[in-house]
């Protein structure tokens, strides 16, 4: 009985001692679940020991030390304040965008693990070339002028010199593409897949208007893939204008000299009406010195200094530059014009309107 009583005794006291500490190594088996909080290697139990008994009732002590408590980390609590200004990217407000003098100046700052990006040099763009076969009667000039190029550029791009005699057929190097060259030197372009009018006039430095104008296109909001459109370059008006004063000169039709008609010559600006009330007056059949007016009538009416210093008058007869036959001086314009004709067309508004206001040499 005694010894049963001194067993009670010591799990007592080690139950008690169990339940203060607060840790054991496994808590289930030794507290019966009467911990809620189980802590294998709390602050109190760092040496334990062991007591068992032999049947001999000879006591042994086994001391067993547990590692010691590892130290938990201390957490770091951050506020909103500094996790928005760590992490979250604040754009400016919208009043300070689009003047930099209002907008606040704001110091970049960069983390030390981010590399700075070395900014690579632009890439240069190489410039094509395409060659200029020259043909019969071609210059360095006349190439320079059609290719809206210096003569300087050239010499240098094909090492020659400005007195170098060119040859047919010679090929000449130029900053352009090959498309360009060929359109330039044939003053042609066909229209190709996506092409507007604009955009081919900003391809030679033109206006969409003179392209329109000079193709006689009636609907320039669309040109069709394939259209071939005669470009009015520079040259290409110079040879037309050069063209229209030797036809002012020599006339046309019957191969008859202009020179050897009449004693005076006079360089004017010609304009053209018909015989409608808004070109004339109540009477548009009715002229100057009372003169009746029929359609198909080659008449002019000239300006009055015409009359008073260059000595026409009423049935004078002359030749115009550039139009056949001879016309007859029947009426007078306005006294505010100057060194003008206005030729009588009838009733063709159309080709009134057609040919517009001309320079023209005047034979009388």
């Amino acid at each position: 009985m005694p010894k049963h009583y001194f067993k009670i005794l010591i799990l007592t006291i080690g139950l008690f001692e169990i339940l203060n500490a607060k840790a054991i190594v496994d808590c289930r088996v030794v507290t019966g679940g009467f911990v809620t909080e189980c802590n294998p290697y709390g602050k109190k139990l760092h040496h334990v020991k062991e007591v068992t008994y032999n049947v001999d009732r000879k006591k042994l002590i086994i001391e067993k030390t547990l590692p010691s408590v590892k130290k938990k980390h201390h957490v770091k609590v951050i506020s909103v304040a500094e996790m928005i200004e760590k992490y979250v990217k604040v754009d400016l407000p919208v009043r300070f965008k689009g003047s930099d003098s209002k907008r606040p100046k704001v110091k970049k700052t960069v983390k030390p693990t981010e590399k700075k990006i070395e900014k690579k040099a632009p890439i240069e763009k190489k410039l094509q070339y395409a060659h200029y076969v020259v043909v019969k009667g071609d210059s360095l000039s006349r190439i320079a002028q059609k290719l809206n190029l210096k003569i300087k550029q050239l010499t240098k791009l094909n090492g020659i010199k400005k007195s170098t005699t060119l040859r047919i057929g010679q090929k000449l190097k130029v900053p352009y593409t090959q498309k360009i060259v060929n359109a330039l030197s044939s003053a042609s372009y066909t229209v190709e897949s996506g092409d507007t009018l604009l955009s081919i006039a900003k391809m030679f430095n033109l206006s969409a208007k003179d392209i329109v104008t000079f193709n006689h296109i009636k609907d320039a909001t669309t040109v069709r893939q394939g259209k071939v459109l005669k470009l009015p370059l520079p040259y290409i008006m110079a040879k037309l204008e050069a063209k229209q004063r030797k036809e002012d000169n020599k006339g046309l039709g019957n191969n008859l000299d202009i020179n050897a008609f009449g004693t005076h010559k006079l360089r004017v600006t010609a304009t053209a009406y018909t015989s409608h009330g808004k070109q004339t007056d109540s009477t548009p059949f009715l002229a100057a010195w009372n003169n009746r007016l029929r359609p198909g009538m080659k008449i002019i009416a000239v300006s009055r200094d015409l009359l008073t210093r260059f000595g026409m008058r009423n049935g004078t007869k002359v030749r115009i530059g550039g139009l056949r036959g001879y016309y007859r001086v029947r009426d007078k314009m306005n006294k505010r014009y100057r060194k003008r004709i206005d030729i009588y067309m009838g009733l063709d508004l159309r080709r009134a309107l057609k040919w517009g206001r001309r320079s023209v040499v005047i034979y009388w």
